[in-house]
């Protein structure tokens, strides 16, 4: 009888803990997050079952202070969470009960990018997820300035853009936006942001030329149709587009327009319509 109870004790042993069984789960790519917006970094278990009686511990692999959020015995406990993410946390305390231990980052910032865990752990078992997280920084909108004339009559054009992460691209394209090769670029880095200045040499007047400005999900635009007049205008004139910023890579259908004289700048954002 001692024997068959002990064999049942072990079996219950057994089934209770392979009851208990999950598996933590995240995105399989990265999470994009713009610089000063808020993103959730997703992470939930399989099957949907509560953790709310669990640890729930999210934290940045290869920190020496690496707590991001801590959840233990029913409450939040950030006592030692990491100075730079104090007040910007949060889990969805609802939401655990269906299995989502999903985290709320608000205000991003550069260097929130990285490696995320989230790491779930029971009475007797534990499992967890890596989040890679994709910081993007949209800098000031693109400014043309005229930048001088050569002995040959060709115009001198700069365009040069601030405030971007990660380092992004600087396109001159003409009217049939087929790209035009640069004179002289440069590319610095102030912290975590980055700026970039190129020059080209314009000979053909009553034209558009376009300076672009993006990152895999952002771009800015500013246009300038040189003229007669821009062909006479003095050197260090600017011209420069409205400072809205871009959303994602589809064309707006009310582009702000700022008219200079006889010529006109014009900076057109990929995203979606402005209001009317």
């Amino acid at each position: 009888i001692k024997f068959i109870c002990l064999t049942l004790l072990l079996v219950s042993g057994i089934t209770d803990s392979r009851s208990e069984q999950y598996k933590v789960v995240g995105p399989a790519d990265p999470v994009f997050a713009v610089a000063g917006e808020d993103v959730i970094l997703p992470c939930s278990v399989k099957p949907n079952i509560s953790v709310v009686d669990m640890r729930v511990e999210w934290f940045r692999p290869g920190l020496k202070d690496s707590l991001v959020h801590l959840y233990e015995d029913h409450e939040d406990r950030n006592t030692d969470q990491i100075q730079s993410y104090r007040g910007r946390t949060k889990l969805i305390h609802q939401e655990l009960q269906r299995g989502n231990a999903s985290l709320k980052l608000s205000s991003v910032r550069v260097s929130d990018e990285g490696r995320y865990k989230c790491f779930i752990q029971s009475k007797s078992w534990y499992d967890d997820t890596t989040v890679n997280v994709r910081v993007e920084a949209v800098g000031r909108p693109p400014v043309i300035t005229v930048d001088g004339f050569d002995h040959s009559g060709g115009l001198h054009l700069q365009c040069e853009s601030e405030g971007w992460y990660p380092e992004p691209d600087l396109e001159w394209l003409d009217s049939e936006e087929i790209s035009l090769s640069s004179e002289t670029t440069e590319k610095h880095r102030n912290t975590d942001r980055f700026s970039v200045k190129h020059t080209i040499i314009v000979y053909e007047r009553d034209s558009k030329i376009h300076c672009s400005v993006k990152l895999r999900h952002h771009m800015l635009e500013t246009l300038i149709i040189t003229s007669k007049r821009s062909f006479n205008s003095r050197r260090g004139a600017k011209y420069e587009g409205s400072t809205s910023q871009a959303q994602s890579w589809a064309r707006a259908s009310h582009p702000l327009r700022n008219r200079l004289g006889n010529e006109s700048c014009l900076l057109r954002r990929r995203g979606p319509p402005l209001p009317s």
